[in-house]
């Protein structure tokens, strides 16, 4: 079985970032990666997008049942009903982990993605976390390219 990487990101996302997640998923999916993904609008889609448009097996993890709240691109689709849950689902279930920009749920799947260890954690144009004292947190690493950011959780 190939390497599966979960790409997590808000659904309200800005143009950069959904720009961003086409370009890993499409570079994802010519590598042969499986893409997971929440399955939902904004950087969900466009990873998804860039997948599927690619040809990539695309996976998506959805919080709910609703059918209809899906994401063109996806190869398949698990409903869990789970809510927020589902993000360490999502998480546990990849051998590596993008984060592409932030939002509240991102933050919570880039911390159990740490939490977990043993596997990469890349955050592009997302969160970058800071202890009480303003010490920068390791949360992985940071880059600022689609191309560095599949590369190294790829292994490369």
């Amino acid at each position: 079985m190939g390497v599966q990487v979960a790409v997590c990101g808000p659904r309200d996302c800005a143009a950069v970032d959904a720009e961003r997640a086409r370009e890993v998923g499409r570079l994802l999916a010519a590598a042969g990666a499986t893409v997971l993904c929440g399955g939902g609008v904004g950087v969900m889609a466009a990873v998804a997008e860039g997948a599927g448009g690619a040809g990539g097996l695309v996976i998506g993890v959805r919080p709910d049942t609703d059918r209809a709240a899906v994401c063109p691109g996806l190869s398949a689709v698990l409903y869990t009903n789970m809510g927020e849950a589902r993000n360490a689902i999502l998480v546990e279930s990849a051998d590596a982990v993008i984060v592409i920009g932030g939002s509240w749920g991102t933050l919570s799947e880039l911390a159990l993605a740490r939490r977990r260890g043993g596997i990469p954690v890349v955050s592009l144009g997302g969160w970058r976390v800071v202890d009480a004292a303003g010490v920068p947190v390791d949360a992985g690493a940071v880059v600022d390219s689609a191309a560095e950011a599949v590369r190294i959780a790829l292994g490369g």
